[in-house]
């Protein structure tokens, strides 16, 4: 052991303090040696029942406790707060912060060497790597896994087609009873979303930072092979404390452009941008909206993937995985990165291969030339918005249209399917107050469903824009994150109907076609529609929150690691 664990200013204590340290955890059947100078490791789990993506994380984690203890840790699992997408209200992205400071404090304040994050649903990876992030101690991710892919009549189905379903139920090509009997066919085992949504590109994410071992990522939840990883994993993160490799030896600068570029990639979520500038808070990594523009601009996408391609999460992996898909960006990638298991980036991919080239592509031959992040500017976003071009119609890549403006998610709510809504093809819809602050936590409601109206004249998709966010697994000309967002009072506040929005992807612009005088002139007579919370985490988020192009941190934990658990205090 290079230093003296940290657990041993607990357990190593004489007299009454240590007593009572040592017997108040014997009174579980510990036998008095595992508490004399073996590492502590902590099981950050958020499992729950809550959360379905992470219901088997119980059993994942005895898992991780066999590779503990065969390593000669000594294994103590505990809870935090778990972010469910599917269920919470508004959106689990309110509580991220909430769920970072839960993993922080209980990091900082027990007797803990160091940690595996076991996380699996969307949220719950950002928020235990942003607490981990805050504390500074050695740190490995197990992701869940995706679920396998679903099958309906006769075909492949996954999370993208909820939106699908959605619109041909509402066109009445699909009755509701062929809808409820889908449920079942699409989440048909454990696991999260199977397709390159929020938490599969989370999972990418944190193998391509080198935060998790390599084939993390893409392993299905129902794979034998996920708990082998665990196991690894336990085993892994005892080696990880005797060599005190700590988060700020792994999350360099070269790390997250590496992420980046994967992330472009595999045509991750969007949620991504916002989440890796949280990370990168955390360490005190400077990391700006416009890099992600920059290190993806010569990224093609090479992963055919819903929803910027054909397939899903479980045939990543048959195909070789994101070792595979980093193997064919190695002139891009920053190869000599430090990762969990001791080797760099290069020294575990480069033994990968791609066995499938409909679902893993080169980059002399891509799925898509097209990149799968674009940073937009304008006076319409002054601090950038984000599009996802993978995802979205080349016909719309340049488009000019009057705005249809929606002040609000009611008023959204409330007209979107109205017979008297002034909309056409070429219309752009415009979504505002639905941002940090407007609808605290920026729900995914930046994908607005196509009016009605237009559906029935067999319209697809059309330009849309909010200062929101949407679904990893939402698809369409979709542009989000404007910041600043209308709950400030900026350009995006005050957009009417009718004004002229124009967009070019290409050249990375976003302008609304109104003077600046007369966006002066409106910026006087407006005022804030958003309700203002009063009380409690919500109203604290308010107060605290960063904008979107920042990584929507609170701004009081921001700045890199503030912690005592440092080097030094091993």
């Amino acid at each position: 052991m290079k230093e003296k664990l940290r657990s041993q200013g607990w357990f190593g204590k004489t007299g009454k303090d240590g007593f009572i340290y040592r017997a108040w955890m014997k009174n579980q059947g510990i036998p008095d040696y595992e508490l004399r100078g073996k590492p502590v490791i902590g099981i950050c789990n958020t499992w729950s029942e809550l959360t379905p993506c992470n219901a088997h994380f119980r059993e994942l984690a005895e898992s991780v406790k066999r590779g503990i203890s065969e390593a000669g840790g000594f294994p103590v699992e505990f809870p935090v707060m778990s972010l469910g997408e599917t269920l919470i209200k508004p959106t689990a992205m309110l509580y991220r912060n909430l769920a970072s400071m839960d993993v922080e404090e209980s990091i900082r304040a027990n007797p803990i060497d160091g940690v595996v994050l076991l996380c699996g649903c969307d949220k719950t990876t950002p928020s235990l790597v942003m607490g981990a992030c805050s504390v500074n101690i050695p740190s490995i991710v197990v992701s869940g896994g995706p679920m396998l892919t679903g099958k309906y009549q006769g075909r492949d189905i996954g999370t993208s087609d909820v939106w699908r379903f959605n619109d041909a139920v509402r066109s009445g090509e699909m009755s509701q009873e062929e809808l409820t009997v889908a449920e079942a066919c699409m989440c048909r085992s454990r696991g999260h979303c199977a397709v390159m949504g929020t938490a599969s590109t989370m999972a990418c994410m944190v193998e391509s930072l080198g935060l998790s071992l390599p084939e993390n990522a893409s392993i299905p939840a129902a794979d034998s092979r996920r708990k082998v990883i665990a196991q690894l994993s336990g085993s892994r993160i005892v080696e990880m404390v005797k060599e005190n490799l700590l988060l700020s030896d792994i999350l360099t600068r070269q790390a997250f452009e590496n992420a980046i570029m994967v992330n472009a990639a595999i045509g991750g979520s969007t949620n991504f941008i916002i989440h890796l500038l949280a990370i990168a808070g955390r360490m005190g990594i400077p990391l700006l909206l416009e890099d992600f523009d920059h290190l993806s601009a010569n990224i093609p996408l090479l992963v055919n993937l819903q929803p910027s391609g054909n397939y899903f999460m479980e045939d990543l992996y048959y195909a070789g995985g994101i070792q595979a898909v980093m193997k064919e960006l190695d002139s891009f990638l920053h190869g000599n990165s430090v990762t969990v298991n001791g080797k760099t980036q290069q020294e575990n991919y480069v033994k990968s291969a791609c066995y499938n080239r409909e679902v893993i592509g080169s980059v002399a031959a891509p799925i898509n030339s097209l990149s799968g992040v674009a940073i937009l500017k304008g006076n319409l976003c002054e601090h950038g918005a984000v599009i996802k071009p993978s995802a979205a119609s080349l016909k719309l890549m340049m488009h000019t249209g009057r705005a249809v403006v929606f002040e609000d998610i009611e008023d959204y709510k409330s007209r979107i399917d109205s017979p008297d809504l002034e909309v056409d093809e070429t219309s752009i819809l415009v979504l505002k107050n639905v941002g940090p602050i407007g609808y605290p936590g920026m729900p995914e409601v930046g994908n607005m469903s196509i009016p009605k109206k237009l559906l029935a004249q067999g319209i697809h998709d059309m330009v849309r824009i909010s200062d929101g966010r949407m679904s990893g697994t939402g698809f369409g000309t979709v542009i989000l994150h404007a910041s600043p967002e209308a709950a400030l009072g900026g350009n995006f506040a005050v957009v009417k109907d009718g004004d002229v929005i124009s967009l070019d992807v290409m050249n990375r612009s976003l302008v609304l076609q109104v003077s600046d005088e007369e966006l002066e002139r409106r910026k006087q007579d407006w005022r804030p529609r958003h309700k203002k919370y009063t009380r409690g985490y919500v109203q604290l988020y308010q107060q605290h929150v960063q904008q979107a192009h920042l990584g929507a941190d609170m701004d009081y934990l921001a700045g890199g690691s503030g912690s005592e658990v440092t080097r030094d205090s091993h």
